[in-house]
């Protein structure tokens, strides 16, 4: 039948089963969003405070629920809004498709009021992106852009659309989604040799990476590990792949992971890399980084190989097809002294408190896992507060720990939770962040108090921008250029002039007892809690530096 573009627009997210969009209207958006209030039974649109805030939203749902994640906004300054939101979705791989509107094609090129060249400016951080100006083009760049999003290694696709196609008619028939581009074809001597290597190790070690959740290959592995004795360490995008109980969890690996993870690595004879790309926040010099060891990498994207780190064996493709591909050959394990010689570096891995403090981040996060269920969705913003999540968090399921790894975007949290709590709302969402994240996005709160939403915000507050902080204190004579901004924000107070509820806690008492509160309240709750500057992020391994000079106290 005859349709406009704007139920186009509306026709292909049903097609592709969505159900739940994010954004901020505005003058070349008009018709589009005129279309979504007629569709508004089918599609339900979430208002945030700000686009960054809606591009999070969507990147935070996508996270949490496998589904790919859709922001809308208008032109100019609303399109160049998406763009830190959009780089972080690119450099976590997550799927996402971003849809702006722009001016008439007439007036593209003339310097239009809010006319901007959103796909040159996004270029650099999408797996792809279309500018549309013709009605012919729409459809297929819109199905192609959900294709592009969820093939291979996942991402964001941006489509501009000028806001005289959005008006413009063409016939239309729903079709099924594209098919996926084909995966890359593992070769059989690939596999093999991988498997040999995983044969003869004596002391294996597994580095497990997003690439894994992305596969939906947690079982799978898990298999793996179990049948091999393989001990694994994980990124902050694969939390919760291996249980925290789990003999065979290590702990994060990196700057800021755990001694015992950092010294398996560099104590290992073969390390397998799984969906992992060797960041500089993991191997902080390559040139060392597992110099025992072999490397073996597996990851779906070949230009993920011998990037970062030379490997001695690949197999480019899926990482669940490769499990299931080589656990049949996988011999039966048990590597008894190497476990328990990683167990006893897990076991003497000791938490440094500072005395200043009456209330500690460890004692927050561990009370916040004893008051909820495995279900909990933890979404955090960065900085200290992001790694102590990361360390003492009871994770033990995928797409729980939700956060920005590889942009490393403060002001992440709010919307991701709201997007993550859109996306499972049977499920508690709480948001961890630290005050100087948490002054970038609790405009957001608007949007949680719109919408009914119970997340939980837990401010770990030291009055100061921690992680740079310490770094100052360590690495810069106790400089403190621009880290203790003495800023006065009554978080309880604004909470309540936001309509959502807060609580103060300067104790684990007092914590508690706010927390009781927050877990039976309907809507947004925020906790401050009272923290030291003096509380640091430990173990931690300086940038260009090794195991041998990891600080742990």
């Amino acid at each position: 039948m005859k349709m406009t573009g704007s139920q186009v627009v509306a026709e292909v997210l049903l097609d592709h089963g969505v159900d739940t969009v994010f954004g901020y209207p505005g003058g070349t958006a008009l018709n589009i969003y005129d279309e979504l209030y007629k569709y508004s039974d089918r599609i339900k649109h979430v208002l945030t405070a700000h686009e960054q805030g809606a591009a999070h939203a969507a990147d935070g749902y996508a996270r949490a629920t496998g589904k790919t994640g859709v922001v809308f906004s208008t032109s100019g300054p609303g399109a160049t809004n998406l763009v830190t939101g959009i780089a972080t979705a690119f450099m976590d791989s997550i799927p996402m498709v971003a849809i702006t509107a722009n001016v008439p094609d007439s007036l593209i090129g003339r310097d239009t009021f809010q006319e901007i060249c959103i796909t040159g400016v996004t270029l650099p951080i999408t797996k792809h992106n279309y500018f549309v100006n013709r009605i012919e083009d729409l459809e297929p760049a819109l199905r192609e852009a959900f294709k592009i999003a969820n093939s291979g290694r996942k991402g964001p696709v941006l489509v501009d659309i000028t806001k005289d196609v959005t008006a413009a008619s063409i016939e239309y028939t729903s079709k099924t989604p594209l098919e996926l581009k084909p995966r890359p074809v593992m070769e059989r001597d690939d596999i093999a040799a991988i498997v040999k290597l995983i044969n003869a190790a004596e002391k294996p070690v597994a580095y497990i990476g997003g690439g894994v959740v992305a596969s939906d290959a947690c079982k799978e592995l898990t298999a793996l590990l179990e049948k091999a004795d393989i001990p694994a360490t994980y990124t902050l995008m694969a939390a919760g792949v291996v249980g925290y109980d789990s003999d065979l969890n290590l702990g994060l690996i990196g700057m800021h992971g755990s001694v015992a993870a950092n010294r398996a690595i560099d104590q290992a004879d073969l390390v397998v890399a799984f969906g992992a790309r060797f960041s500089d926040r993991v191997a902080l010099n390559p040139d060392k980084f597992a110099k025992r060891a072999k490397i073996v990498q597996i990851d779906i994207d070949r230009s993920e190989i011998n990037k970062n780190v030379m490997v001695d064996k690949c197999c480019v493709g899926d990482i669940k097809e490769f499990i299931t591909r080589a656990l049949p050959y996988i011999e039966e394990q048990n590597h008894t002294e190497w476990h328990e010689r990683v167990v006893g570096w897990k076991k003497k891995e000791r938490i440094v408190k500072s005395p200043e403090c009456k209330l500690h981040p460890q004692e927050i996060l561990s009370t916040i896992c004893d008051m909820t269920d495995e279900d909990t969705i933890y979404v955090t913003d960065v900085g200290q507060h992001q790694m102590w999540a990361a360390q003492y968090l009871k994770h033990n399921k995928a797409k729980k720990f939700i956060t920005s790894g590889g942009l490393g975007t403060m002001g992440f949290g709010y919307g991701a939770a709201i997007g993550a709590q859109m996306g499972c709302p049977k499920d508690r969402v709480i948001h961890i962040t630290g005050d100087g994240s948490f002054h970038m996005n609790l405009n957001e709160a608007c949007t949680a108090v719109s919408e009914n939403l119970p997340i939980i915000t837990i401010i770990m507050n030291n009055k100061v921008l921690g992680m740079v902080y310490q770094w100052q204190t360590i690495f810069y004579e106790n400089r403190y250029s621009n880290t203790t901004p003495e800023r006065k924000t009554d978080f309880v107070k604004l909470a309540e002039a936001f309509g959502a509820k807060g609580y103060r806690a300067e104790t684990c008492e007092e914590f508690t007892a706010a927390m009781e509160k927050a877990l039976q309240s309907e809507g947004p709750v925020w906790i401050d809690c009272l923290i030291s500057r003096e509380e640091r992020v430990l173990p931690m391994i300086p940038g260009g530096k090794t195991v041998e000079d990891m600080i742990i106290d």
